[in-house]
């Protein structure tokens, strides 16, 4: 592999900070929201409530609305059959169940395997619960299964009384399944609560795997740091446990991620003496960050040593370098190991690959190369994604004649699609407020209103969003003001970008006049509406509110059972009175 250049000083790259105080809403639309410093999340949740009286009739009840994350001109009737069948399947079950009739436990366990995957794992653990009740044992694979779902979904409360259960009608358990929880907990960040359930496992006679270590260990260095980890590890192998190469790069990542690449290389150069031979993985951990710290010398002195079967560079080791060497300006030299990459067949570039050049590229305003590295990515059959579309909009740093560039390649692209032209500029623009750069979004969007675009709920939506996850608040607001001026009727869709978006700031209670707002101006909200302030006010610590609320809403017929089951099952809400 070509060797990396020799080290030079760079300036760090400059980032700017934007700080904004108490909020100022002066637009039309919403001109008399109040400023919000001492909210009433009851007395709001009291007016949402009340709206369901005056809102929602019967003809335009929830199973008709449409969600707002979905195309209105793509429905899904696959989808919805499939629900209908899962739906009947579950309550014929449940009728011969109650009737005493045996399951018949391979179709059940398949209806339990489609239940996950649709998410509605609430009654896919009532699934297993009637078969075990009507005295089948059903296979272990099915169980832990139905355990990794639900860790995987943040349920892990759920998946140890499942497992409780399970122990309690004396059914066997697994390593494997008590891996998953254990891997469960530790996702959940709860380090003591992992490690007291490790020495339960370990009181059963259980072991737990290599893997389940790994998660441990990440889990106690992002909670208490790497030095923390390292004594667990310790401590792993003092009682006996098995760790692999896996549970020590984990330690090599905390170490980095903590600025120590000393003790990382240190670490590094022990593993023989542990009996572990360092592998690809191992290495570009420390390529990476000698690399990004501009350590070339260093770095050319590990990549000298990756000649072994398992310490073959890989595709992600030439994205490291090529990615490193963009960040710190050697672009001709990220060219060159480009060039490296391509010539064998062993590694494939993709879009990791092209967009850290293109960014560079366009941030030197060399939009030649731009183009040239673009034609040379799709002769290759690399597809841009998110990342090359803000990559472009790099140009659009610099303002005036470079917006028209980088908008002359978006539509040069665009025409390569076979979305039409109104399509690929829509996809653009959510493209790039999802990656957090929505001034760049709002240059391109002037750029195609004049080639003819016009935006719809969807784009105003992205946009909307957009600037909420950057912070711009009020600027959000403005949007629906210009909205009026010019004549264009905002659509649920839109209010819902803008509640989620206050939501996801922390700010719920301004989130709820929104929706005050919303329901004066004679809007009808749909579910997403009710099941984003749900979720805002669970996320506010009020999970006792949410519930009173979110079963109030479904009284009222204005929430599915399907998504009440999965904030339940999300959030760990009690309802109490309700059975679901």
């Amino acid at each position: 592999m070509r060797s990396l250049p020799n080290p030079v000083s760079t300036s760090p790259t400059q980032c700017q900070e934007t700080t904004g105080g108490s909020m100022t809403i002066s637009c039309g639309f919403f001109s008399h929201v109040p400023n919000l410093h001492s909210f009433s999340l009851n007395k709001a949740f009291t007016k949402v409530l009340a709206s369901t009286q005056i809102t929602i009739s019967p003809k335009d009840s929830v199973l008709t609305l449409p969600n707002w994350r979905d195309s209105p001109n793509n429905p899904n009737p696959s989808a919805r059959s499939k629900e209908a069948r899962q739906t009947e399947e579950f309550y014929n079950l449940e009728h011969k169940v109650a009737k005493g009739q045996k399951p018949d436990v391979i179709k059940a366990t398949q209806l339990m395997y489609d239940l996950c995957k649709s998410d509605k794992l609430k009654k896919a653990i009532r699934v297993m619960e009637m078969v075990i009740h009507s005295g089948i044992i059903p296979d272990a694979a099915s169980c832990t299964f139905l355990v990794n779902n639900l860790c995987k979904r943040g349920n892990v409360g759920h998946a140890m009384q499942f497992v409780e259960k399970m122990e309690e009608f004396g059914l066997p358990t697994s390593s494997t399944t008590y891996n998953s929880l254990v891997r469960g907990l530790c996702m959940q960040g709860n380090l003591n609560q992992c490690l007291q359930f490790i020495e339960r496992l370990i009181e059963k006679g259980l072991v737990p795997n290599a893997f389940t270590y790994s998660s441990l260990l990440e889990t106690a260095y992002k909670e208490r740091g790497a030095d923390e980890a390292m004594k667990l590890l310790d401590e792993i192998i003092a009682k006996g446990g098995m760790p692999n190469l896996v549970s020590y790069n984990v330690l090599l990542t905390g170490l980095c991620k903590e600025g120590r690449i000393h003790d990382a290389i240190r670490l590094f150069r022990e593993l023989p003496s542990k009996g572990y031979s360092p592998n690809v993985v191992s290495y570009n951990i420390l390529l990476r960050n000698l690399c990004y710290e501009g350590r070339w010398e260093e770095a050319n002195e590990l990549l000298a040593e990756m000649d072994g079967e398992e310490r073959t560079p890989s595709a992600i080791t030439y994205n490291i370098l090529i990615s490193s060497l963009a960040l710190h300006g050697r672009t001709e030299h990220a060219l060159q190991v480009l060039d490296e990459m391509t010539k064998g067949a062993a590694h494939k570039p993709t879009t990791a690959t092209y967009n850290p050049i293109i960014a560079r590229l366009a941030k030197e305003g060399m939009v030649e190369m731009v183009v040239k590295c673009l034609d040379q990515m799709l002769y290759r059959h690399v597809m841009p994604n998110d990342g090359t579309y803000s990559a472009i909009a790099v140009l659009c740093e610099e303002g005036g004649k470079k917006v028209k560039e980088a908008f002359t390649i978006i539509k040069t692209l665009g025409k390569k699609r076979s979305a039409s032209t109104h399509e690929f500029y829509k996809g653009v623009l959510a493209s790039l407020t999802r990656k957090g750069n929505t001034y760049a979004a709002f240059q391109l969007l002037y750029e195609m209103t004049k080639d003819g675009f016009t935006p719809d709920s969807h784009t105003y939506s992205s946009l909307i969003r957009g600037l909420c996850v950057e912070g711009m608040l009020n600027e959000a607001l403005e949007i629906f003001q210009l909205l009026e001026e010019n004549r264009y009727k905002p659509v649920v869709d839109n209010f819902n970008a803008l509640v989620l978006g206050f939501c996801k700031c922390g700010r719920t209670d301004l989130a709820l006049e929104v929706f005050e707002m919303i329901v004066e101006k004679g809007y009808l909200p749909n579910e997403t509406t009710y099941t984003i302030l749900v979720e805002g006010i669970v996320h506010e610590g009020e999970k006792d509110l949410a519930a009173d609320v979110l079963k109030e809403l479904y009284g009222r017929g204005v929430v599915r059972l399907n998504t009440l089951e999965r904030l339940v099952m999300q959030y760990d809400l009690e309802l109490e009175g309700l059975n679901v």
